[in-house]
């Protein structure tokens, strides 16, 4: 598992992730900020099992990750 400062080091550095939240619980608003991240650097972001995010979450996330973000449910 990787820190959430990690995360944002790799995505600011155009790398891309899988973030899979059956394994690893990340708070909406990190995802949030890694969203923010890969919509400036060009770098693509999957989080899979998003099941216990809000709708909310999901399109607030989408939208600020300006089409860098799939969720794979």
């Amino acid at each position: 598992m990787l820190l959430p400062q990690t995360m944002l080091e790799i995505v600011e550095a155009r790398g891309g992730l899988i973030i899979d939240l059956k394994k690893q619980a990340i708070l909406p608003q990190t995802l949030l900020v890694l969203a923010k991240a890969a919509a400036v650097s060009g770098a693509n972001i999957t989080i899979k099992n998003p099941n216990f995010l809000l709708p909310q979450h999901l399109k607030t996330i989408a939208l600020v990750g300006r089409g860098r973000v799939t969720f794979e449910l």
